[in-house]
């Protein structure tokens, strides 16, 4: 693959120089650093590099086919403004660690070492990753736009206790998987304290509690989408589903919906059975060690 200079780039797409800077400095490809310019984490991903030169010094190039969705001098889409979770704390009144920490439970972000590390669905939110130039410690830049997700403002008002409680009209018009959760009464308690829907989960429930594994129940997927599923492990943001009523067609095309779900976004799945829920001992320590959650 061939590699061209910025100013040679911005020729073959009819820019000025200063216009193509502009554009890939907006875009978080590059940044500006004491009188020079260097590339970011994101500018190196879309195959920039460095060359040096007797006459020039250090300076960059890229791949002489890359297409930047330029057209005519002007962005062919509407300019993305990206923003840190500082900016967007501030619209909720919260710290950007609270934010970054509110993102990683919603399976957008990874804690690193040091830092915050984007995840295939942080990306698909819109985030770029990038780092502090002076120390390297990584974090997300995301759009702006982003402050009105509705899973980013559900989670929020959840954190707050600031959610709207919903109507008896609202519910009316709420999907299959929310009719079903009001269809089957959540009356057996488990050891934690909390209120499930079937003996079966019931004793899913008591297996997470005594492996001291923190687990939600019936936690809102992180999608747009009204789903819900039947545990959630914050580490290894793993979920849990129990099939049971397998001779229901309703409930069979409602599996589906929810499994192809799972799929779509690419979320950790265990899928448990009736046969699974008598051997948990044997079957749960061996499925969760694969996200990294370790029980016993």
């Amino acid at each position: 693959m061939k590699l061209v200079s910025t100013t040679t780039l911005s020729k073959s797409l009819g820019l000025s120089a200063k216009e193509l800077f502009e554009y890939l400095l907006e875009r978080g490809f590059i940044e500006k650093n004491n009188d020079s310019w260097a590339l970011t984490a994101e500018g190196q991903a879309i195959g920039g590099e460095y060359r040096n030169s007797e006459q020039y010094g250090k300076y960059i190039v890229w791949p002489e086919n890359l297409d930047l969705n330029i057209e005519n001098g002007e962005d062919s889409t509407e300019k993305i403004k990206m923003v840190t979770a500082t900016v967007i704390g501030r619209s909720f009144e919260l710290s950007a660690n609270k934010i970054n920490f509110i993102f990683s439970e919603l399976g957008w972000l990874n804690k690193g070492i040091k830092g915050w590390v984007l995840t295939e669905q942080g990306k698909k939110q819109g985030g770029l990753q990038a780092e502090d130039k002076k120390s390297g410690i990584p974090f997300v830049r995301w759009p702006e736009a982003i402050i009105e997700s509705k899973s980013l403002k559900e989670t929020i008002g959840h954190v707050k206790g600031t959610e709207e409680e919903k109507t008896p009209e609202s519910k009316k018009s709420e999907p299959d998987d929310i009719g079903f959760r009001e269809k089957f009464e959540a009356k057996h308690r488990a050891a934690d304290g909390h209120f499930v829907r079937s003996k079966a989960e019931m004793l899913i429930d008591n297996w997470l509690y005594m492996a001291e594994i923190v687990h939600a129940y019936e936690r809102k997927l992180p999608i747009e989408e009204d789903v819900y599923s039947d545990f959630y492990i914050p580490t290894g943001k793993v979920y849990i589903e129990y099939w049971g009523y397998e001779n229901d067609p309703k409930y069979l095309a409602r599996k589906e919906k929810k499994i192809e779900l799972y799929r779509k976004y690419g979320f950790n799945l265990i899928e448990l059975q009736d046969k699974d829920v008598q051997n948990l001992d044997d079957i749960l320590p061996r499925m969760l060690l694969k996200y990294g959650v370790q029980a016993y």
